[in-house]
């Protein structure tokens, strides 16, 4: 792999050359005042990109899967009842790790490329009179599939119901990347990681506790002690962690958060719904479809691309790989070997991502499969060109 290329994974992303710097930084005393300057605007950036005012936030060195354990260990105790979907290799890993820490799991099963079944949950919340459901799981945006879910839906369907269960939403390829409202929607925790949205290394679990999700924390009966958001708390409030903390990647959340902010969410948002339309049109054009069953479905983070019938998608990326120096993501659980996946998330334009395009292009025509040569790049193009003066605008105007 040339590491002059840009990658297109579905994460970790592409990082901007200032946050590689930000995170490169000489060591400091990390119980000195110099860190607390560090920490507290890291948090409140994140808190901006939740959208969140009354929540708090939790910063762990961690990935996502840190921000789940997080999540169900602060707030649950052993045999309590989670309401989840599986509809990809995320949900269905949140579940496993729900059912290792002794919790009953309640699965509504879906195709994979579907979404969270809003209509669905909200009968089964109706019908759970004794509310002995804690704790409903939500996956806003399966990387696996290319697949986003409605969350609104899910909250409208607690709220239906009149159930008082808590909504936990992973929104680790999600957030940063198009709309999050954690008030708006009343989600309870949101999860999230530093490698995607956020345009870092991997190395942060990042976490978002709604006042209600706090409360809970305080007769949770499941075991935690590295991931207690109580210590954290306190950690915070002397303007330390409980523990060593990653100093280098919180000066690059810091800034990561002002330069989404700088640009705008708004602008980030469309920017990165712009670049997946380029990337969902040349997928068209190359006579392929999605992962996912229908429009509304359509993540603005990742495309997972269905391959002809017979044919084993991981040649796509093993030769995009071996000849060209570019990284696609493969496909993972059910879709193993039927689908590959562009990321088209972080740190990403236009012009990049028509280089990504133009190599799937060259690996598909080499590896045999029914595709023009320039059909997508050409396509891509046009909505790239049509929407241009557009993007300049409204970055102009941020």
């Amino acid at each position: 792999m040339s590491q002059q290329n840009p990658i297109f994974i579905p994460g970790p992303t592409n990082i901007p050359e200032a946050l590689r710097k930000a995170v490169d930084m000489p060591t400091i005393d990390h119980r000195s005042p110099l860190f607390g300057r560090i920490l507290h605007p890291a948090i409140a950036g994140v808190k901006k990109v939740l959208k969140t005012e009354k929540g708090e936030v939790f910063i762990f060195p961690s990935t996502g899967t840190g921000g789940w354990e997080t999540a169900i260990t602060n707030t649950l105790s052993p045999g309590d009842k989670v309401l989840a979907t599986r509809n990809g290799m995320f949900s269905h890993r949140w579940i496993d790790m729900c059912q290792r820490h002794g919790l009953d799991v309640q699965v509504v099963v879906q195709e994979w490329g579907d979404g969270v079944p809003a209509d669905k949950f909200e009968e089964i919340l109706t019908a759970d009179k004794e509310h002995r459901i804690k704790v409903v799981l939500a996956t806003h945006n399966e990387t696996a599939t290319g697949v986003r879910s409605d969350i609104a839906a899910v909250r409208r369907a607690l709220d239906n119901a009149g159930h008082p269960a808590l909504l936990f939403v992973d929104g680790v390829s999600s957030i940063g990347c198009y709309d999050f409202r954690m008030d708006e929607w009343g989600v309870d925790v949101a999860v999230t990681g530093s490698q995607k949205g956020f345009m870092l290394p991997p190395g942060l679990g990042i976490v978002g506790f709604s006042p209600k999700a706090m409360a809970a924390t305080e007769n949770a009966g499941l075991y935690r002690t590295y991931f207690d958001v109580r210590d954290m708390a306190k950690g915070y409030a002397a303007n330390g962690y409980p523990y060593t903390p990653p100093v280098g990647l919180l000066n690059g959340l810091k800034l990561s958060c002002d330069m989404l902010l700088e640009e705008g969410l708004d602008n980030v948002f469309a920017r990165h719904h712009r670049i997946a339309e380029g990337v969902r049109r040349a997928v068209a054009a190359w006579g392929l479809k999605l992962c996912a069953l229908r429009p509304e479905l359509y993540s603005d983070s990742v495309s997972a691309i269905r391959v002809p019938e017979g044919f084993d998608a991981n040649k796509v990326v093993s030769h995009a790989l071996d000849t060209y120096g570019v990284a696609f993501g493969t496909g993972l659980g059910d879709v193993a070997g039927k689908v590959f996946r562009i990321g088209h998330l972080g740190s990403l334009t236009d012009v990049m991502a028509l280089s990504g395009i133009a190599t799937a292009e060259m690996v598909m025509a080499d590896l045999g499969l029914p595709v023009k040569l320039g059909s997508g790049v050409a396509t891509a193009q046009e909505w790239y060109r049509s929407t241009a003066q557009e993007a300049q605008a409204r970055k102009e105007a941020a």
